[in-house]
């Protein structure tokens, strides 16, 4: 449920935060018409696109889906989850990041908030895993706390972009919408749906899409 809370937190965010300033940004600065769908096509699937590239290059590990990418015999268990979730976590730092180089507080905020509440489960979730993996409380903390600290690189990155370059600034929010839409459909979900906990996962992915657009509504 709490990863599904995530799915729907950032399924919300790429939308009404990301995608939709996206296109509205394009359409003030190329105008009426097709381009400003094309900007968001052309970005949301080249986010999607780097996101399947790390993906595929990067060894990893999943709780329920087991080992991904290459051959890595050579690497601890531990660092495999720990790619696994610095992979899931980088879009989500990147696209608070792009918000507030974009709009300000009232770009930023919403996300901000709404990521956050869905670190916290997610989170929770990893430490939980962890711990029943045989990793003793302290390590599972110290590893699920680690892993969200990719969240502020990636959003000084997506900030940074934002800001020295305007003509970026739908290109940058498309971007960050596909990298995380890649994650909700190639992580979360089927981690969430594998051992027969469905419902449970879209109750927990209603509550997350509903707390963010309210959110995003009210803040923004």
């Amino acid at each position: 449920m709490s990863l599904g809370f995530a799915a729907g937190v950032m399924l919300s965010a790429s939308f009404f935060s990301l995608i939709m300033p996206a296109i509205e940004a394009a359409g003030e600065m190329y105008g009426e018409g097709a381009i400003p769908a094309i900007v968001a096509v052309i970005g949301i699937l080249t986010g999607m696109a780097l996101v399947a590239l790390l993906n595929e290059t990067l060894p990893h590990e999943h709780f329920s889906t087991g080992r991904e990418g290459p051959d890595a015999v050579a690497l601890r268990q531990i660092w495999l989850f720990v790619i696994a979730i610095t992979i899931h976590n980088f879009p989500e730092g990147m696209a608070v990041g792009v918000g507030f180089g974009a709009h300000g507080l009232a770009g930023g905020m919403p996300l901000a908030l709404g990521i956050g509440l869905q670190n916290l489960p997610e989170g929770l979730a990893v430490a939980v895993a962890l711990l029943g993996e045989g990793y003793s409380r302290v390590k599972s903390w110290g590893i699920a706390a680690l892993t969200g600290l990719i969240e502020p690189v990636g959003g000084a990155l997506g900030a940074g972009l934002i800001s020295i370059s305007e003509p970026f600034l739908p290109w940058g929010l498309a971007f960050a919408a596909g990298a995380m839409l890649y994650v909700i459909s190639h992580e979360i979900i089927p981690e969430t749906h594998r051992s027969g906990h469905q419902n449970k996962a879209t109750l927990g992915l209603a509550i997350g899409l509903v707390v963010m657009l309210f959110l995003d509504v009210w803040l923004g």
